[in-house]
């Protein structure tokens, strides 16, 4: 499996898991989708500079 599509999976997987619609997560706030958009522009910057 292709390095670039196993980060598209972990990542489609981490955006469903961030959505605050499940009933135990509705009080943990900005702080899931706050880590999740740190880790995008991580990595949007990494495929910018061809690191990745």
């Amino acid at each position: 499996m292709d390095t670039n599509m196993l980060i598209l999976i972990i990542l489609v997987l981490l955006l469903i898991g961030v959505v605050p619609a499940w009933p135990h997560s509705k009080s943990w706030g900005y702080g899931p989708s706050g880590i999740l958009g740190t880790i995008l522009v991580i990595l949007l910057v990494l495929i910018l500079f061809r690191l990745v």
